[in-house]
């Protein structure tokens, strides 16, 4: 992944799990806790496509399974985020823009149903029964309601600052600029003159040189 790309993901990252530890959890909602980090893993797939939806989805699922508080295998929910951002990142578009909501909304909801049910079952294959208190029909339909309402208010803004990011306008503007002052630094060190002032003086000299020799052409007939 490109330099950009990690810093910005790492960044969102740390800001979802803060907030959906801190805030998040502590609404004591029915069911399952909106899961901000699910989202921003969704929205970064969407823009960076299959292997960097993988990778941030393994990495985001990483920090969260060794946050506090948490209270299940490492490398649990790590398995569970790789596999959904590999997913979401195979309906990226190819110009990284969609055009409409309904693509996203749909995606939503899949990897919400999705992730409630790898979790449960890897949870199965290690022995936690923790999602038989709620029972796995109210965790499926909470967990797609909760991240349904959340979704357009963090989807679409993670993607655009994903898509600036991956643009970076100032950046390429500024290397063109620096690229321009040094080519042109470079012939102007190897003539000693100006590019510009060079073809304005060529084009001086010829027409001087135009008019003398008229002068000398006109001097001589009237002799």
């Amino acid at each position: 992944m490109r330099v950009n790309r990690i810093l910005l993901s790492t960044a969102l990252v740390v800001v979802a799990l803060v907030v959906q530890v801190s805030v998040l959890a502590r609404l004591h909602l029915p069911g399952a806790v909106p899961d901000l980090l699910l989202l921003t893993v969704l929205a970064l797939a969407m823009v960076y496509g299959h292997v960097g939806g993988a990778l941030v989805g393994f990495g985001a699922g990483l920090l969260a399974d060794l946050a506090p508080p948490a209270d299940h295998a490492a490398g649990r929910y790590a398995l569970v985020l790789c596999v959904i951002g590999y997913v979401a990142g195979l309906v990226k578009p190819e110009n990284g823009r969609l055009k409409s909501a309904t693509g996203p909304m749909l995606v939503v909801v899949g990897a919400a149903v999705g992730s409630t049910l790898l979790y449960a079952g890897v949870g199965a294959l290690v022995g936690d029964t923790a999602a038989r208190h709620v029972g796995l029909p109210g965790l499926l339909f909470s967990a797609a309601l909760y991240d349904l309402l959340l979704a357009p208010f963090v989807v679409p803004a993670v993607m655009a600052l994903a898509r600036r990011a991956e643009n970076d306008p100032l950046a390429e503007t500024t290397s063109a600029a620096k690229a321009t002052d040094i080519s042109s630094g470079w012939l102007a060190s190897g003539t000693g003159l100006r590019i510009g002032g060079q073809r304005g003086g060529l084009r001086m000299r010829a027409s001087r040189a135009r008019t003398a020799r008229a002068g000398r052409i006109k001097g001589v007939k009237r002799l």
